[in-house]
């Protein structure tokens, strides 16, 4: 079923659709999965680093749609008064997003995400027995304080999305899993697997089998009780219905979103937050630019002239040509290349087969199934 895109990528957006934005490397949980270099350090972000993203972003925002991801570390670490002055020199039409472990939150955040506006997507696994990575720094489940932060959002009538890190796809999981969320009463659930990315060296290769039959599993069970949005099966399918409508080149930008990540310093990596934070021999810290010293609108503007970059397109290319799932997945991501492959032009990665080829195949042999 997947369709090949015609013509070739022409760029990077001047535009992003949305900014991460790093407030604290510090993250107070340890979770074996996390990808993160410095979550073990409070390197907290300077308001003059707000204020100079929020000078190309709130123009963008007052034309359009352009959101703010706060992403550390944990970004309730930073405190409430410190989130609040970075949060200030932004316009009302930039929309917030925080990206929370919940184990913060009470009463007095609550209030505070309702007075500034800011839409919450809670990062936990399923059920107590699927969160056994989820640990503080000494080692102790983190269970009972994430379930304590939904709470107070349920309490306080705040909606939340969901996000679930699965490590290990197996029979029964998908099910018990929607379950789970349906009960948690998110509004939105984002399922990932495990990804080999940043200081997580362990290996995200899958059993084919398994991970197919995971999503199609996980769209059975959205089918039967399709109460919350399934972030990637919703995409699948309407991926699928693009093409049985002659019409899938047209989910494909013509030009890739720059998603850039503001780190704690001003320092903005483009295309992959996951980079954020490394260096390499070769490609030396893989930023752009940094907002204290050019303005972000221009730093974009010259995103492409980033040595790795230039490579990573000549990598999408490569799959253009080769892919015939280039069309549902439009090329992967950098960091899943560069981890995975130690380079930026190489083509299918283990997070290609796992969360997009199995995925697709997931939701089309489910189809296959319930004709």
């Amino acid at each position: 079923m997947a369709a090949r895109a015609p013509g070739g990528m022409r760029g990077i957006a001047s535009v992003p659709s949305y900014v991460v934005m790093q407030p604290t490397t510090l993250c107070n949980l340890d979770c074996a999965y996390c990808y993160l270099p410095l979550r073990a350090a409070d390197r907290r972000m300077p308001v003059a680093v707000a204020e100079a993203v929020a000078a190309s972003v709130n123009p963008w925002a007052a034309q359009g749609r352009c959101s703010v991801v706060w992403h550390g570390g944990e970004p309730l670490a930073a405190g409430r008064e410190h989130l609040a002055a970075l949060l200030a020199p932004f316009g009302p039409e930039v929309e917030h997003h925080v990206q929370t472990n919940a184990t913060l939150i009470d009463d007095a955040w609550c209030a505070f995400f309702a007075e500034h506006r800011v839409r919450v997507s809670v990062s936990v696994d399923g059920p107590r027995a699927r969160n056994a990575e989820r640990v503080t720094r000494g080692g102790r489940p983190a269970y009972d304080r994430i379930v304590a932060g939904v709470a107070a959002l349920r309490r306080h009538g705040l909606p939340f999305s969901a996000l679930a890190v699965v490590s290990r796809p197996e029979p029964g999981l998908a099910a018990e899993l929607y379950g789970y969320f349906l009960d948690l009463g998110c509004e939105v659930l984002g399922v990932n697997i495990e990804e080999t990315e940043g200081v997580n060296t362990r290996t995200n290769a899958r059993d084919e089998a398994a991970v197919t039959g995971f999503w199609s599993e996980l769209v059975a069970a959205w089918r039967r009780d399709p109460r919350i949005h399934l972030r990637e099966v919703e995409w699948s399918l309407r991926y699928a219905g693009a093409v049985l409508a002659g019409a899938a080149d047209d989910l494909l930008p013509r030009r890739l979103d720059p998603i850039p990540t503001v780190g704690h310093d001003g320092s903005v990596v483009v295309l992959s937050p996951e980079l954020a934070g490394f260096t390499d021999p070769h490609y030396g810290d893989f930023g752009s630019g940094n907002v204290l010293t050019t303005p972000l609108r221009e730093i974009l503007v010259g995103a492409g002239r980033t040595p790795w970059v230039g490579e990573f397109l000549a990598g999408v290319e490569a799959c253009r040509a080769s892919c015939a799932y280039f069309g549902f997945c439009g090329g992967g991501h950098a960091a899943n290349r560069y981890f995975e492959q130690g380079r930026f032009d190489g083509t299918e990665t283990e997070h290609c087969r796992n969360s997009k080829i199995r995925l697709l195949e997931g939701v089309l042999e489910h189809a296959r199934d319930h004709q």
